[in-house]
């Protein structure tokens, strides 16, 4: 049972390639419900995990993992059947933005020192969700757009606030830095 939040992560990554073979044979429908089943998953694999104290080493690397794939490979997606600028440039920052967050946790992980999301990367995460979904439905019903746009936006610009909070949290303020992670998750 303790595995289940672990088997629901990896069953995202999947999802993250039927996702992304749905969107490029135009079936839009079906790439949106996905990715909304997608989005549950992972909300229930978290609720899960904490619930019944199901936190697993995996987990910890898996489930930030099959989020931020499911992120760029929608954003990329969606500029590409969108063909405008302004997506690409999206796409490009939370590509940059995933970067710098994968090479910070590496570089905290040699330190024994766990990443926990924060509020802002909460929030962003399901403004980028809200975006994305609006973006899928701006493919079946235009009216969607520009909101779509505007919601991602305001995910991306609070998900470089969210990196900014981490990088003082985890290198700036050092003390965090000296904290064993068995000592942040009592």
């Amino acid at each position: 049972m303790k595995h289940i939040p672990n088997i629901l992560s990896a069953l995202r990554i999947v999802m993250v390639g039927v996702f992304v073979g749905l969107f490029v044979t135009g079936q839009f429908t079906a790439a949106l419900s996905v990715y909304v089943l997608a989005f549950f998953t992972d909300v229930l694999d978290g609720r899960l995990a904490r619930r019944n104290g199901w936190i697993t080493n995996v987990g910890k690397l898996l489930d930030p993992l099959a989020d931020k794939l499911m992120v760029v490979a929608a954003l990329f997606c969606i500029a590409y059947g969108k063909q405008r600028t302004v997506y690409y440039v999206l796409f490009g920052l939370a590509l940059v933005k995933e970067a710098l967050m994968v090479f910070g946790s590496l570089v905290l992980l040699k330190k024994r020192v766990v990443v926990y999301a924060d509020w802002f990367g909460k929030i962003a995460t399901g403004l980028f969700a809200v975006g994305v979904v609006l973006s899928l439905v701006s493919f079946l019903a235009a009216e969607a757009e520009p909101l779509n746009l505007y919601v991602l936006m305001a995910a991306t610009v609070l998900s470089y606030v969210a990196l900014g909070h981490y990088s003082v949290d985890y290198f700036i303020d050092r003390r965090k830095l000296r904290e064993k992670p068995a000592e942040r998750d009592a």
